[in-house]
C-alpha cells in the first residue's frame, strides 16, 4: 500500500492512563468502559495528578513538577555511558546489590530519557526494570508507553508489556505485548496502528476512525518502516479490507504499493474506475502509475513523475488513450480516431544567491481532451520559460510564452507565441534632485503562424521623490521619459484594425509629468478609529504616436478603482495615456474592534475635449469619466464582503456592478459572487464585452464530523448584452452538490455534478465521484 503526500498534525496531549489508550487502540471501547480503567468520563486526569499528566503527555514540556535533571554528554572520555537521574526517594540494598529509586523518577542519557514510577537497578547484572507510568524516549524522538518495561544498563528496552509506542511526526502503534532489541527494533503482538487521535478535547477517549490491525508488526528503526502480518483495515471498528504484505512508514512517508481505487460516472465517458501503483524511486523521487477504464471510451493511461533536487524541482505528467473524437466547432458530427493525450511539465530551479528559473510544458493532443476526460476545464493553455534574476537593486527577467487554443473558436495561427521576452530595471544607488531614478530596458518578439507579427524594444527612466509636509500630506512628484520603437508585418491579417498599427519600423517618444497629493486625517469614530484621506493628481502628457503602433497588449481597458490613479490606465505598454487630466478621489477607513470598513471612490476629468483612443463604453472615452469605487466589510473571520461599482457620470447607471461575500465559518458558511458589465461597447473590441455571471457555494455541517455541499455558475447574458450569445439571460453552466464526511484523519464523500454545455465530444449531462482518503495515511 503507498503512503502519499501525509497530513501531519501534532500529536494531541495525552490524558488518558495508559491502559485506556491502548484499549482506545486495540479495542475501541467507549468511554464508560475506559473509566473502569483509571479514568472518569470527561474528567482532565492533569487535575488530579500533574505528574501523572506529564508522563503521559507525548508532546507537553516539562510543567517543573518534575525537574529534569541536567543534561550531560551521553558518553565521557573514557568512551562510558553517562547517566543523570532524579527521584523522590533512593535506596540501596547492600544484600542484593540492588538500587530502587521511586517517585517521580527521571532518567537522562544523551538524547534518550525514561520517566516512571519505580525504577531498579541490578548493579551484578545490569538490568534496569522500571514500573509504573513510564515514558521512555529514545534517540529519535519516538516514544515509548508502558507499564512494565526492562532495560540494560545502556538504556536500551528490552521486554514491554500494555505498549504504546508514539511516533515523533504522530503516528501511533499499540500493543500487548512487545521486544525492543538493541538495534532499536520492535516486535509487537496483537497489535493497532492508527495516526487518528484517541482522545477528545474533555479528556474522554475517542475511537479512531480507522486503524490497522494485525497479529504481529515490527518496526524497523533502520529503515523506519513497520511491516504488518495479516493486517486488516478497520473503519468505525468494522473490517473492511485484508491488507496482505502492508509496510508503511512511521513517520507519514510514502511507501511504494496500490491505491484504493476511485469511481465515478460521467456523462461522456460512463462509468470510470482508476487506480494507480506508487513506485517510491528514492527519497527524492516518486513515480505515479495510473490506469482509467471507462464502459463508454476507450481505456486510458498516465503516469507522474517527480524529483526533488538540490536546488529546485520538477514534474512531468502525461495521459495517452486511443478513441474518437469530434473537432471543434463542426457542423455535422465528423468522429475522428487516433491517439489522444496531454503532457503537463513544470519546475523551478535556484541558480545562484540571485539567479531562479522556471518553467513549465503544456500541450493537449486536441481541443476537447481535457475538458473531456475531466483534467481541466481551461479554455487555454500556456507554456512559458522563464530566467530571472532579482537583488537589491536590479531585476532581469528572460522568458517566452505559447499558448494553445483550446475551447475556442480561434484559430491556432492567430494565438501569439511570445519569444523572448526580456525586462530588465535597475534602481540608482544614489538619489537625484532628492528622489529615485528607476532604469528600464524592454523587449518582446510576438509571432503568429497566420496573422500579425510584432517586435518591440523601448528604454524608460522614471524619478519619483516623495515628501511629507509639515501638516501631514503625503506629496510624489513623478516624471518619466521613454522611447520606444516597433517593427510589424502581417497587419492586413488583424481581424481588429485599430490594433494593428502601421506596418515596417515606426518609432515614438514618451513623456509623462505627474504630481500626486494625499492628505490623510485621522480621528475616532463608532467607537474605533477612522481614517479619511483625500487624495488629487494631476498628470499631464504630450500628444504620442499611438495609432501608428500595434497594439498587443493593451487591450482589454475598463476604469476600475485599481487603475483610477494610474500613470496610464491603459494595461501593458502599446498604448500611452496622452492630455492632461486631473483625478480626484476619497478613501474612508474604519477600524474598531473585530470590525473594518474600506471605502474608495473617485472620478477623473481630461483638460482636453478631443477625441481619444478610449473605446466608447470603458468610462473613459469623455472628458469627465465615470465614478468608480470598491467598498470592503470584514467581521472577523466571519464576513467577508466586497463590492466594486463604475456609474455612468450622466446617468447614474450601473455599468460594473460586482460583488464577492462570504458569510460563516470554516465548516458552515455562503459564498456568492455576482457580475455584471454593462458598457455597450462595439462588438468589434472582442476583449469588452458585456457578461453578466452569477455564483454560489456554500457548505452546512452537521453532526461534527459531516456536511453537505454545493456550487452554481449561471451564464445570465442574454442576446442583447452579446450578439454572439444564443442564451435567453439564464444559462446554468455547471451546478455540483456533494455530502462529505471529514474528520482528523479520514475524509470520504460523493459528488454530483452537472454540466450544461456541451462542446464537440465533451458531453452535458450528469456526473458523479466518490472518494475516500485516509489523510494521515496517504491513501486516496
Amino acid at each position: 500500500m503507498p503512503i502519499g503526500q501525509p497530513f501531519a498534525p501534532q500529536a494531541v496531549p495525552l490524558r488518558l492512563p495508559l491502559a485506556g489508550i491502548v484499549a482506545a487502540l486495540l479495542l475501541g471501547l467507549p468511554c464508560s468502559v475506559l473509566a473502569q480503567a483509571g479514568a472518569a468520563p470527561g474528567v482532565d486526569t492533569a487535575q488530579d495528578n500533574p505528574v501523572e499528566d506529564d508522563i503521559l503527555d507525548a508532546r507537553l514540556p516539562d510543567d517543573g513538577s518534575v525537574p529534569a535533571p541536567p543534561v550531560l554528554p551521553q558518553f565521557n572520555a573514557a568512551g562510558e555511558r553517562q547517566i543523570a537521574f532524579e527521584a523522590n526517594e533512593l535506596e540501596y540494598d547492600s544484600t542484593t546489590e540492588t538500587v530502587t529509586a521511586s517517585g517521580n523518577v527521571f532518567i537522562r542519557s544523551g538524547d534518550q530519557s525514561v520517566r516512571a514510577d519505580a525504577v531498579t537497578w541490578n548493579r551484578l547484572t545490569g538490568e534496569i526494570v522500571a514500573t509504573g507510568d513510564i515514558r521512555f524516549v529514545d534517540e529519535d524522538g519516538n516514544q515509548l508507553f508502558t507499564d512494565r518495561l526492562v532495560l540494560t544498563d545502556e538504556l536500551e528496552a528490552g521486554a514491554m508489556d500494555n505498549l504504546l509506542l508514539v511516533f515523533q511526526e504522530g503516528g501511533r502503534l499499540a500493543a500487548e505485548q512487545a521486544r525492543r532489541d538493541e538495534a532499536g527494533d520492535i516486535a509487537l503482538t496483537r497489535a493497532a496502528y492508527s495516526s487518528c487521535a484517541v482522545e477528545t478535547g474533555s479528556g474522554c477517549p475517542k475511537r479512531p476512525s480507522w486503524r490497522l490491525t494485525a497479529e504481529r508488526v515490527t518496526y524497523d528503526s533502520a529503515t523506519d518502516k513497520i511491516r504488518f502480518r495479516d493486517a486488516y483495515l478497520e473503519l468505525f471498528g468494522a473490517r473492511v479490507l485484508p491488507l496482505p504484505g502492508l509496510t508503511i512508514r512511521a513517520g507519514g512517508g510514502a511507501n511504494s504499493g496500490i491505491f484504493i481505487p476511485d469511481v465515478g460516472i460521467t456523462a461522456s465517458n460512463g462509468i470510470e474506475i482508476s487506480d494507480s501503483y506508487y513506485m517510491r524511486l528514492a527519497d527524492n523521487r516518486d513515480l505515479t502509475l495510473s490506469a482509467y477504464v471507462y464502459t463508454e471510451a476507450a481505456p486510458m493511461a498516465s503516469a507522474q513523475y517527480r524529483h526533488l533536487t538540490g536546488n529546485g524541482a520538477f514534474q512531468v505528467t502525461g495521459y495517452i488513450t486511443h478513441g474518437s473524437r469530434i473537432p471543434l466547432g463542426s457542423q455535422r458530427l465528423i468522429s475522428e480516431d487516433g491517439l489522444r493525450g496531454y503532457v503537463f511539465s513544470n519546475g523551478r530551479f535556484q541558480i545562484g544567491e540571485h539567479w531562479t528559473a522556471t518553467g513549465s510544458l503544456r500541450i493537449a493532443s486536441d481541443r476537447t481532451f481535457l475538458r473531456r476526460y475531466d483534467i481541466s476545464r481551461e479554455d487555454r493553455i500556456r507554456s512559458m520559460v522563464e530566467l530571472e534574476r532579482i537583488d537589491d537593486r536590479s531585476y532581469l527577467s528572460l522568458s517566452g510564452w505559447a499558448t494553445q487554443a483550446l475551447l475556442v473558436d480561434t484559430p491556432q495561427g492567430q494565438v501569439p507565441l511570445a519569444l523572448p521576452l526580456i525586462d530588465a530595471r535597475y534602481l540608482l544607488d544614489d538619489p537625484v534632485l532628492g528622489g529615485d531614478i528607476e532604469l528600464q530596458a524592454n523587449t518582446l518578439a510576438v509571432t503568429r503562424g497566420d496573422g500579425q507579427d510584432t517586435q518591440r524594444a523601448f528604454a524608460r527612466a522614471q524619478w519619483d521623490l516623495r515628501r511629507i509636509t509639515r501638516w501631514g500630506q503625503e506629496v510624489t512628484f513623478t516624471a518619466l521619459a521613454r522611447g520606444d520603437i516597433y517593427h510589424s508585418d502581417g497587419n492586413a491579417l488583424n481581424p481588429v484594425p485599430l490594433y494593428s498599427g502601421q506596418p515596417g519600423w515606426q518609432g515614438r517618444a514618451v513623456a509623462i509629468g505627474a504630481l500626486d497629493v494625499k492628505w490623510p486625517l485621522i480621528g475616532s469614530a463608532f467607537g474605533g478609529t477612522q481614517t479619511l484621506t483625500p487624495r488629487v493628481q494631476l498628470v499631464a502628457a504630450p500628444d504620442i504616436r499611438n495609432l501608428a503602433i500595434p497594439n498587443e497588449d493593451a487591450r482589454a481597458i475598463d476604469l476600475e478603482d485599481s487603475n483610477l490613479f494610474a500613470l496610464n490606465r491603459f494595461p501593458g505598454y502599446d498604448r500611452v495615456e496622452d492630455g492632461v487630466r486631473l483625478t480626484y478621489g476619497i478613501d474612508w477607513e474604519v477600524n474598531r474592534p473585530g470590525w473594518r470598513v474600506e471605502t474608495t471612490v473617485g472620478q477623473s476629468y481630461r483638460l482636453s475635449d478631443e477625441p481619444n483612443l478610449f473605446p466608447d463604453g470603458t468610462g473613459l472615452n469623455e472628458q469627465f469619466s465615470d465614478f468608480v469605487g470598491r467598498t470592503k466589510i470584514r467581521y472577523r473571520d466571519f464576513i467577508q464582503f466586497t463590492h466594486r461599482f463604475r456609474l455612468d457620470k450622466d446617468s447614474f447607471a450601473v455599468r460594473r456592478n460586482e460583488v464577492d461575500a462570504t458569510v460563516g465559518s470554516a465548516r458552515t458558511y455562503a459564498e456568492i459572487g455576482y457580475l455584471r458589465l454593462n458598457r455597450d461597447i462595439d462588438p468589434l473590441f472582442q476583449d469588452l464585452q458585456d457578461r453578466e455571471e452569477l455564483r454560489l457555494a456554500g457548505r452546512l455541517a452537521f453532526q461534527r464530523y459531516w456536511s453537505v455541499f454545493g456550487s452554481a455558475v449561471v451564464n445570465l447574458t442574454d442576446r442583447e448584452e452579446d450578439p454572439t450569445f444564443s442564451a435567453d439571460g439564464f444559462e446554468p453552466l455547471r451546478t455540483r452538490l456533494g455530502v462529505a464526511y471529514a474528520d482528523d484523519c479520514l475524509e470520504f464523500g460523493v459528488t454530483w455534478r452537472r454540466d450544461y454545455i456541451q462542446l464537440a465530444d465533451a458531453q452535458n449531462g450528469n456526473s458523479f465521484r466518490i472518494y475516500f482518503r485516509l489523510r494521515n495515511l496517504g491513501f486516496r
